[in-house]
């Protein structure tokens, strides 16, 4: 989620700032809190305890939020928060958090779309879990049987690029299941996988535009909530929220930056 500077100043935003060294706990499972957290600089890793273990279930970065339940919904802490190395947080309590649902709606949408991610990924760690804590064959009555479980091989993974036409500079995609394409966001400290701000002397891009997304070996763009200007493959207008797969020498069109898409 990134808090646009409208409800948000920079001049206001040392009154909203913490921060945290490597290894501290911002908070801890089950203690109570009133407010969200986020990330301005820096990483931080949220744990859930198993079985008496704790386990990483997700590892946060710039502009990512955490803490939200609390806020919401006024619960304890479903999970730990701890920096991953020096962290710079905004704080955001409720009276804050309506001021900017008030001047930017779109935010709860990125905060519901975010919400289910995370949940799916909670679910999938519980089964996990679960099943390790349960044991092989477990509820059967029967030993378990050292039998290899075949694997399906995964998609080989091909090389991609952004290229701009006209000065020839390209942005890799090399590495990334899912990358942000926009521009640098100097009042949280947010920069985009894809920063294409040099490109865009007219700043018609936004903070988020949109998101190149990886899977089973295949691109796929998506335009973010809350977008200005729109999103184009080959001149026509992508639909927010909504993926459309891309295919090698594709036009992509963030505001007015026009690049081409290449796989290599």
């Amino acid at each position: 989620m990134n808090v646009p500077n409208e409800a948000l100043n920079a001049d206001d935003l040392t009154s909203y700032l913490v921060s945290a060294k490597a290894g501290e706990l911002i908070f801890k499972e089950h203690d109570t809190g009133a407010d969200m957290f986020i990330i301005r600089t820096g990483r931080v890793e949220l744990l859930k305890e198993y079985a008496g273990q704790e386990r990483q279930i997700a590892q946060l970065e710039v502009g990512d939020f955490f803490g939200e339940m609390s806020l919401l919904e006024d619960q304890t802490r479903e999970v730990s928060a701890r920096a991953v190395g020096p962290v710079e947080l905004l704080r955001i309590d409720a009276s804050t958090f309506d001021r900017i649902v008030q001047e930017a709606p779109e935010i709860p949408v990125r905060m519901l779309r975010k919400l289910a991610r995370r949940l799916r990924d909670y679910q999938e760690h519980d089964a996990r879990a679960a099943a390790i804590a349960m044991g092989p064959m477990a509820g059967t009555g029967k030993a378990a049987e050292s039998e290899p479980v075949p694997v399906a091989a995964a998609p080989a993974r091909r090389a991609a690029r952004l290229l701009d036409p006209v000065s020839q500079k390209e942005f890799t995609l090399e590495g990334l299941t899912e990358a942000t394409v926009g521009r640098v966001d100097r009042a949280t400290g947010f920069t985009p996988d894809i920063d294409i701000t040099p490109l865009d002397a007219e700043r018609t891009l936004s903070r988020r535009h949109a998101k190149i997304v990886v899977r089973d070996g295949d691109f796929y763009i998506r335009e973010e909530m809350g977008t200005r200007n729109g999103t184009f493959v080959n001149g026509e207008r992508v639909q927010t929220a909504v993926d459309v797969k891309l295919a090698s020498g594709d036009r992509l069109r963030f505001g007015l930056v026009e690049t081409v898409f290449e796989i290599k």
